[in-house]
């Protein structure tokens, strides 16, 4: 739990070059991330049961608290990977059921959430070193290949290749540029 949350300090770091305590004083996205992380851990381990549920109901406390003072929803049932940013606090909404891959970078208004019918209804699964733009939708089940930028304000409810950029409503792909650039 504390490494995971190790390196998502260091990339807040590399991109502000704050110390780790100015940090973890000024930036919503470390605290939703810290009370993620903590929840996370309690949430996939092998404790026994009634304890879990306990501390459980901590954890969902905490994240209410950071949700409303955040405007941040990471539910500890997610999983998200290592090296995680999120660019600008408010308006993110992260699917229970959402798969968020190592090094990827949200932006403030993004929604990663369940859509579609039958079999097609779901949630994303978002690969490794992935950028998500400000107000973007990324929704059912879909996924999203490593390296991949989806654009500000686009809805992507379908899959998206990897190493490349997708921008719209719905969302297309307008380039075969990858993440490497904001990332």
């Amino acid at each position: 739990m504390l490494n995971n949350f190790r390196t998502d300090l260091k990339k807040y770091k590399s991109y502000s070059g704050k110390n780790a305590l100015a940090l973890c004083l000024t930036q919503q996205g470390l605290w939703a991330l810290f009370v993620y992380r903590i929840s996370h851990a309690v949430y996939s381990s092998h404790m026994p049961k009634l304890i879990k549920r306990f501390l459980l109901l901590f954890c969902v406390i905490a994240q209410k608290f950071i949700e409303i003072i955040t405007g941040i929803s990471i539910p500890y049932s997610s999983q998200i990977g290592n090296y995680f940013y999120i660019g600008h606090f408010g308006g993110i909404i992260i699917n229970a059921n959402a798969v968020i891959g190592n090094n990827c970078n949200i932006s403030q208004g993004v929604t990663i959430g369940v859509s579609g019918v039958l079999e097609k209804r779901g949630v994303p699964i978002i690969g490794d070193h992935v950028y998500i733009g400000a107000h973007a939708v990324v929704a059912g089940n879909i996924r999203v290949g490593n390296h991949s930028v989806i654009g500000a304000n686009s809805l992507v409810t379908k899959n998206v290749e990897a190493h490349t950029t997708v921008l719209g409503v719905p969302a297309i792909v307008i380039s075969e540029n990858s993440s490497d650039l904001y990332i």
